[in-house]
């Protein structure tokens, strides 16, 4: 083989590797390739392996087809009651359709945060503070939903919105913290005198039951005590009677005259006397002639000369 038909060869083989090249093309997982033929948009590429018509096909752009997370820098919004409040939103979206994402918008990045901030003005701007500060969560899901609607011609689907931060003036937050604390001595005072108050209810109420305890109990003692002094009183009266019974059944039972029955009633007026529940004494008849004759033992007799 001469000289010529060697540099020939290596020519050719060098076009065809080059033509091979060209035709083959690896598209990445999570990735798509927009494929133009002769200036015009032609077909999308699916990861793999892939061949195009070369020097006719070429590839426009390569496409993200993974969630994207895009933090755009702090912006400053006027609330309804003319404050300025700087919010730093984060926005996670996906392209769905790589062929809108390429030819509907020049840049759909530039595009997505112009319209964040657009929105956020409009939804921020319809808010006191107050609102705008408290209703975090109603702004994430309104921007959602307005940026979801706005992108979808782009081929671009906004999954989540997130305000990152939102900082009001630095004199509105003295006077937030300055009312923070003011409401936080409040709350610690109402919960200070609410506790005070449960104990006072407390306490009274263990004394009132602590007295109410005493007074049953007082009462019941008297109860008790009366019971035990009239059981006493019967126990002494019975036991008197008894006592008087068996001094009169012995009495009788020696068939006594009158003078010594008249005497052994004087020995029991005082045991009769002992008693409390005696306040009326009755005396028998025959104890009056008793004491007659028991007179008569001690007074001289009529015909004594020395009276």
């Amino acid at each position: 083989m001469s000289t010529e038909q060697l540099i020939v060869a290596i020519v050719v083989v060098a076009a065809v590797g080059f033509g091979v090249t060209r035709t083959v093309r690896i598209i990445p997982q999570a990735t798509a390739a927009i494929i133009e033929r002769l200036g015009r948009y032609h077909r999308t590429l699916k990861p793999g392996l892939n061949l195009v018509v070369p020097f006719v096909d070429r590839i426009k752009d390569l496409i993200d087809l993974r969630e994207q997370v895009v933090s755009f820098p702090p912006q400053p919004v006027i609330t309804s009651d003319n404050l300025v409040v700087s919010i730093d939103t984060v926005i996670y979206f996906q392209v769905t359709n790589p062929k809108a994402a390429t030819y509907e918008i020049a840049n759909f990045l530039v595009g997505v945060e112009q319209l964040t901030v657009t929105t956020l003005r409009n939804v921020v701007g319809g808010m006191d503070l107050e609102s705008t500060l408290t209703s975090r969560e109603e702004i994430n899901t309104e921007l959602r939903g307005v940026l979801d609607e706005a992108t979808g011609k782009w081929g671009i689907r906004v999954n989540r919105v997130e305000l990152k931060a939102i900082d009001p003036p630095s004199s509105i937050q003295d006077s937030m913290e300055k009312q923070m604390r003011a409401d936080r001595d409040k709350r610690a005072a109402v919960l200070a005198a609410e506790g005070q108050r449960q104990a006072a209810i407390l306490t009274a109420e263990g004394e009132q039951q602590a007295a109410v305890l005493r007074a049953r109990g007082e009462a019941e003692a008297a109860v008790l005590r009366a019971q035990a002094e009239a059981e006493a009183q019967a126990m002494r009266a019975k036991g008197q009677a008894d006592a008087i019974g068996m001094v009169f059944k012995a009495i009788h039972e020696g068939k006594p005259d009158q003078r010594l029955l008249a005497y052994q009633y004087l020995q029991m007026l005082p045991e009769i006397a002992k008693g409390d529940a005696n306040k009326i004494w009755i005396v028998p008849s025959e104890m009056g002639r008793a004491l007659e004759n028991l007179g008569g033992l001690f007074s001289p007799p009529k015909d004594d000369p020395d009276l």
